[in-house]
C-alpha cells in the first residue's frame, strides 16, 4: 500500500473535530474528494477514537508497514 503525505491527507480531513472516529475521518474525507487511495487506507484505521490529527497520521503510518 502506498504512503499517504500527511499534508493531503489534512485536506482531505478537513472540518473533522477531534477526538474524531474512523467513521467520521472517513465521511469527511469522502466529503472532501478524497480518492479510493485515501479512502481504503482511512478504512484499514482501528475502529477507534483519534484525538489529534498527528494521531490519524501515526495510526496510518502503522497501517502501511507492509508496504515494502
Amino acid at each position: 500500500m502506498a504512503k499517504i503525505n500527511p499534508i493531503q491527507l489534512q485536506k482531505h480531513l478537513k472540518g473533522v473535530s477531534y477526538p474524531a472516529s474512523k467513521q467520521d475521518l472517513m465521511d469527511a474525507a469522502e466529503e472532501n474528494g478524497a480518492d479510493d487511495d485515501v479512502r481504503s487506507m482511512l478504512d484499514e484505521l482501528p475502529d477507534e477514537e483519534y484525538e489529534t490529527p498527528a494521531a490519524v497520521n501515526k495510526a496510518l503510518g502503522g497501517v502501511d508497514s507492509d508496504d515494502e
